[in-house]
């Protein structure tokens, strides 16, 4: 796979959150200046407000003129321009790092999903890997961002807001400062609950993201059998259930800041209490009223940042949630280059010896199979139902382990990586899977090229010419708007125009009639001159133009021509006498 942005960096280690950090250094280096200038500039409120007040008390007693006020307060002006400049920068900075990170978690995830294996896919459902893409990486990137915002916000501002505490009476501010302890304990004991209810918002997340792909990928399925409104119902639970998580996960995350702000605010009690001891002159210390302002000030803007630090306390939880989540699935980045035509071009080869398929851990499904393949030939595979012809279409595609030996182009087909795999082999399922697209870009899948020859090798040429928008006509939800031949058919118009060396094709002809199938073959035998055919079949008029057949019975494989298998196997002379209509056997 191509990124095809070359601002998008693979991360080293993307299982690690510290990976994510170091990629974005010049960010935080940014974010780092920025928001010690801003934070230690913050003490500059505290202090300009104390001056005020005792310019202006001055001013009222005689003994100051209205212009020092005036002086002061454009002084004031400045630093806090300055102050808010900082601000600015810090907070585009910490964005852009968020921005990157979710960019580049996303990535890293599509990545890792678009190189699974189908049995690994088959084990994430939509709506869980929906669910992780969106919500989770969201959550992690927000998780960081309000931790990197937090460190400077809350750590350094608070770290100054101190000092300048302790620098006009320490005795006081060791009293008034004993109270958001009390909060930051609060919310550490609560940050399993926190979890606990995330993590079950999450689930029913996936759970009602599965339902809404259901209900919609299966609306007519369910419209014409009579069971919507069980649909509905069952949709509807899942909604409430979904709607009761979030309360409960949001309850326990938002709702308690109103109380670790209330907590951190009870010293203010002592500070006018002991703060105007200390201005009348009985106190620990001796103030005026910019002492007592400035103190009364800090304190308050303290008491907020550091009730915001309990509640960060609940967000990185909530990111830890969405990054257990999330971390099985950021592997290591998969760079690919780009397939070319020339890589479609030499001759190709395959080569089975003694193989022999399972499912998973249970009993041999086939064994002993061989047989192989030159460039220009194209092989039939045929047996009865269930005898294992999709498995070893499965098995020729690398998705399923098998013994023995199956060399194509010589190398051995377990050893090849899925990159090196699709360069190799094209496939054709039951399934056509077809996008929400035009039938042109269901057969493009985003080339460039002509898909005119591909059109007219399917026969759909014809058909596309009586549609009023041709080949942009959209497919619909699944293909629903194309007839079941017209959605096998747009299907082999695809794997053939990515064709590579080896054509793997399992029953392309099950919803065409015979005379489109012949028409179809004929077209075929031209695209399949340089190339290797693999049909697999159950469908036997066109296998006495095949040059080998390979006819699976009883768990093993025969491998031979179609005039020899009619002479020597009852069973498969059985098969196409049944298909053929009594025709001649040695045709």
């Amino acid at each position: 796979m191509n990124s095809g942005d070359s601002s998008i960096k693979p991360i080293s280690q993307p299982d690690r959150i510290l990976s994510y950090f170091k990629i974005e250094r010049w960010s935080l280096t940014l974010v780092t200046i920025s928001g010690i200038l801003y934070n230690v500039g913050m003490i500059a409120g505290p202090y300009f407000e104390g001056r005020l007040a005792q310019c202006l008390f001055d001013i009222m007693g005689g003994r100051a003129a209205f212009s020092a006020m005036l002086s002061l307060a454009v002084v004031y002006l400045l630093v806090i321009l300055l102050v808010q400049v900082m601000r600015c920068v810090k907070r585009f900075a910490v964005r852009r790092f968020a921005n990157n990170t979710s960019r580049n978690m996303r990535h890293m995830l599509y990545n890792s999903l678009v190189n699974m294996s189908r049995d690994e896919l088959e084990q994430e459902s939509i709506g869980a890997v929906m669910t992780k893409a969106v919500s989770d990486v969201d959550a992690c990137a927000e998780g960081m961002r309000k931790f990197t915002t937090e460190v400077f916000d809350t750590g350094v501002v608070l770290v100054a807001y101190l000092a300048m505490l302790f620098y006009y009476d320490w005795r006081l501010a060791l009293i008034a400062c004993a109270f958001p302890p009390v909060a930051y304990f609060i919310a550490e004991t609560l940050k399993h609950r926190v979890a606990q209810y995330n993590f079950a918002y999450k689930k029913s997340a996936e759970r009602l993201n599965n339902a809404t792909m259901d209900r919609v990928s299966n609306a007519v399925t369910y419209r014409v059998y009579g069971c919507e409104d069980n649909r509905d119902a069952a949709y509807e639970e899942h909604l409430k259930d979904y709607e009761k998580s979030a309360v409960a996960a949001h309850f326990w995350e938002n709702t308690m800041q109103p109380l670790y702000h209330i907590i951190s605010m009870c010293g203010v009690v002592f500070v006018l209490y002991l703060g105007a001891k200390n201005v009348v002159g009985t106190g620990w210390s001796s103030w005026n009223i910019a002492a007592f302002t400035t103190f009364l000030s800090c304190f308050a803007k303290m008491a907020l940042k550091s009730s915001k630090t309990a509640k960060l306390f609940n967000s990185v939880q909530k990111a830890r949630v969405s990054w257990a989540r999330i971390k099985p699935l950021m592997k290591e980045y998969v760079e690919l280059p780009t397939l070319t035509k020339q890589d479609f071009s030499a001759k190709a080869s395959v080569e089975a010896k003694n193989i022999s398929l399972r499912w998973g851990n249970g009993p041999q499904v086939l064994h002993d199979l061989s047989f192989s393949a030159q460039s220009g030939q194209m092989i039939g595979v045929t047996g009865a139902v269930a005898s294992g012809k999709s498995m070893l279409g499965r098995a020729l595609l690398g998705e399923l382990p098998y013994e023995g030996s199956i060399r194509v182009n010589g190398q051995e087909l377990r050893t090849l990586s899925l990159y090196e795999r699709s360069r190799l082999l094209s496939y054709l399922g039951h399934d056509p899977e077809l996008m929400t697209e035009s039938i042109e870009e269901n057969i493009r899948l985003g080339e460039s090229d002509e898909t005119a020859f591909c059109l007219q090798t399917v026969c759909l040429t014809e058909e596309l010419c009586k549609m009023p928008q041709g080949a942009a006509t959209p497919v619909g939800s699944g293909g629903a708007g194309l007839s079941g031949g017209q959605q096998a058919r747009v299907a082999l118009a695809r794997t053939c125009y990515h064709a590579r060396q080896i054509l793997i094709l399992d029953d392309p002809f099950s919803a065409v009639d015979q005379k489109t199938e012949r028409q179809i073959f004929e077209n075929l035998r031209l695209l399949a001159a340089n190339r290797i055919v693999i049909l697999i079949s159950h469908r036997l008029r066109l296998f006495p133009q095949l040059d080998s057949v390979l006819f699976l019975e009883n768990g093993t494989g025969v491998f031979s021509s179609h005039s020899e298998l009619m002479r020597e196997k009852s069973a498969y002379r059985a098969l196409y006498q049944m298909q053929a209509g009594g025709e001649s056997c040695e045709q």
